[in-house]
């Protein structure tokens, strides 16, 4: 680990870490907005269009061929950045992790306080009866997963037109806010309103880690551009 960080990690004792794609691009998921990521490939409708709430109503069959192409990596392990997580919440020194990130590899690294504000592929359910299914029920399944009722089985990820989950936004600005150390890693800060919450920090020592240029850089006691996998697992 970058040795200015672990100095100011050793003198923290309430640290949060706020994350987005670039943590999992090296566990191989792309980055939405990279030059090789979703929103440069070419398909009949923008990404932003299929990945919409009036979308996946009116064409549920489109959504899904999508979602299953671009959105889905369940062989995707968690790398050494999302373990190095883990073992600063098991040495009670990280106490929350906020994640843009819907692949759920925060949770198969180890770590427990996990605030998802985009949801995430694991968790799937009926839009008519609400009965819950796995993400394997819809690697399963064959065009629209339906559920036993008949009813179309819905991601439960934020979709664009639909409102983060008020409870999750709550937990987050709340451990952001008590926060003594806000990491902030993989991300631009450029989607709103998750990259919001960090007006809320009220610590002392921000740390920024990301490959290109964010607009926290200027506050941060600390910017890091380099891949965040080498930086807190090295």
């Amino acid at each position: 680990m970058d040795a200015r960080l672990q100095n100011i990690i050793e003198q923290s004792e309430n640290i949060v870490f706020f994350g987005g794609a670039g943590v999992s691009c090296e566990s191989g998921i792309p980055d939405f907005r990279s030059t090789d990521g979703l929103y440069n490939q070419t398909y009949r409708w923008p990404p932003e269009e299929i990945l919409s709430h009036h979308f996946f109503e009116e064409q549920p069959e489109e959504f899904y061929r999508f979602y299953r192409d671009k959105m889905l990596y369940p062989d995707a392990k968690p790398n050494a950045a999302h373990l190095a997580l883990a073992r600063l919440e098991q040495a009670g020194k990280l106490k929350a992790v906020v994640t843009q990130n819907i692949d759920g590899l925060h949770q198969a690294a180890g770590s427990k306080n996990v605030l998802e504000l985009h949801g995430s592929v694991h968790r799937n359910h009926c839009a008519r009866c609400g009965k819950a299914y796995t993400l394997a029920d819809i690697l399963s399944s064959q065009g629209v997963p339906r559920c036993t009722c008949g009813g179309v089985i819905k991601p439960d990820v934020v979709l664009y037109e639909e409102p983060l989950d008020e409870a999750t936004m709550n937990a987050a600005l709340q451990a952001i806010r008590r926060a003594d150390l806000l990491i902030v890693g993989g991300t631009s800060l450029n989607v709103y309103p998750a990259a919001g919450l960090l007006r809320f920090y009220r610590g002392s020592a921000l740390v920024v880690i990301n490959k290109t240029p964010t607009p926290a850089d200027t506050d941060a006691s600390l910017v890091i551009q380099d891949a965040i996998g080498d930086v807190l697992g090295g």
